[in-house]
């Protein structure tokens, strides 16, 4: 008896490869700005963790597997949610790139909203923290190109 290999669909590649990408992308980002306004690339990851580790997360500088780990499985795990999100409300009703594109800014305008408003201060990213609002609004705008990018690569090699 042989059990079946599980395979991935389209629609699991679209998500993941959209969330994939917007989360490399926006940790580019941030690990990028974190460098230039914080002097750690690893200072706005280490903040992602401050929901289990509290306030010393969102002040930690050096790189560990405690809290920039975590920072990094947090922030690739809550892109693939919000890729998830991207592909059922936009990526299964439109195939034109620039409406991908579109669906991808307006994604990702929610999950801004969300995160910094509609959920406990708790659970906010925590890299608001370490970086100014224009290195948040550069993160924000990789992570729709990432979601945007994936979507229409997959799109394409179909």
């Amino acid at each position: 008896m042989t059990t079946p290999i599980p395979t991935v669909g389209r629609r699991d590649m679209t998500i993941l490869s959209s969330g994939a990408l917007a989360g490399l992308l926006s940790m580019a980002a941030l690990a990028l700005r974190g460098r230039a306004e914080a002097g750690s690339a690893a200072a706005p990851l280490n903040a992602v963790s401050h929901w289990l580790f509290g306030e010393r997360a969102l002040h930690l500088d050096r790189a560990d597997l405690r809290h920039t780990v975590l920072g990094a499985i947090v922030h690739v795990a809550s892109s693939m949610f919000w890729a998830a999100l991207y592909d059922r409300i936009v990526c299964r009703r439109t195939p034109r790139p620039a409406a991908l594109a579109a669906g991808a800014a307006g994604i990702t305008a929610v999950a801004a909203v969300t995160d910094f408003k509609l959920i406990p201060e708790r659970l906010t990213p925590g890299f608001e923290h370490r970086l100014s609002t224009r290195s948040m609004v550069l993160t924000y705008a990789l992570f729709a190109t990432g979601l945007a990018l994936g979507a229409i690569a997959t799109r394409r090699s179909r």
